[in-house]
C-alpha cells in the first residue's frame, strides 16, 4: 500500500510516449503523416506527445519515394486524412504499451482508407 501512495492512475508509460504539454502532463503520442494530394497517405510514423516534430520529420521521410518539388496548395486534404484517422477508434485513444503495436494499427487504419477510397 505504501508503494500507491503519490502514484497517479494515469501514469504508466508505453514505448514513445512522453508529457502532453497541453493535457496536463498525461502521457500520449503523436501521429505523423505524409499524405498525396489524392489523400492516401504514403508514410506514418509515431512520437511521444513532448517530442518537436522537426524531429520525427525525418524518420516519416525516409520512408517515401522521391516526387517532384510542387508547393502543397491543399491543406484540407491533409485535414481530411486526419479527421478519417480521428475516426478509427483503436486510434482515437492508445491502448498499446508497445510502439510497434499501435503503428502497426495506425498502418491498418491507412490500408482500410486507402481501400475505401481506390474502391469507391
Amino acid at each position: 500500500m505504501r508503494g500507491r501512495l503519490g502514484e497517479q492512475s494515469g501514469t504508466e508509460k508505453g514505448e514513445l510516449t512522453g508529457p502532453n504539454p497541453v493535457d496536463r502532463g498525461k502521457y500520449g503520442s503523436k501521429i505523423h503523416l505524409i499524405i498525396e494530394w489524392s489523400g492516401l497517405p504514403l508514410s506514418e510514423g509515431i512520437s511521444g506527445a513532448n517530442v518537436h516534430d522537426s524531429q520525427a520529420l525525418i524518420p516519416v521521410v525516409q520512408g517515401i519515394p522521391p516526387i517532384r518539388s510542387r508547393l502543397g496548395r491543399h491543406r484540407w486534404i491533409a485535414e481530411r486524412m486526419t479527421a478519417w484517422l480521428a475516426g478509427c477508434r483503436r486510434l482515437h485513444r492508445r491502448y498499446e504499451r508497445k510502439a510497434a503495436h499501435f503503428l502497426a494499427f495506425i498502418s491498418i487504419a491507412c490500408t482500410l482508407i486507402c481501400y475505401r477510397r481506390l474502391a469507391a
